[in-house]
């Protein structure tokens, strides 16, 4: 028992300095923007993680008139402090979805960010193309 003391105050000093560092809860409900103007707002997230809401992007190589476009993602279980995240989004103005993953974080100064990585998927006509379409 006497070894083991030792074992448990450091985990347990690990543990209260962890706690002590205030991680503050990055929320993905509400409005974001990216750094090329586009805009997203997520709307509440669902005790399941699951969520919903609208993309209106300001870049796109479709020749139609941008629109805003649904969203439907899941967040990770249980609620972390700067969960992770996907979603999709089914473009309402062009043939095709772009998935989106990432995490939220809070910087140093206490703002939210989301760090995402994307892969769009344009409608292919035939199997010999496929491989430009993603």
């Amino acid at each position: 028992m006497v070894q083991a003391t030792p074992l448990l105050l450091v985990l347990f000093l690990a543990l209260g300095a962890r706690g002590l560092q205030g991680t503050q809860q990055c929320k993905l409900t509400g409005h974001w923007q990216n750094d090329l103007g586009s805009n997203m707002t997520i709307y509440e997230v669902k005790e399941n993680g699951d969520f919903t809401g609208k993309y209106l992007t300001k870049v796109s190589v479709s020749p139609l008139k941008i629109a805003e476009s649904p969203l439907v993602g899941s967040q990770q279980l249980p609620y972390l402090s700067q969960p992770t995240f996907g979603f999709t989004v089914h473009w309402s103005f062009s043939d095709s979805i772009t998935v989106f993953t990432g995490q939220c974080f809070v910087d140093e100064n206490g703002e939210e960010v989301l760090k995402t990585m994307w892969l769009l998927r344009f409608h292919s006509e035939d199997l010999g193309n496929d491989w430009k379409a993603t």
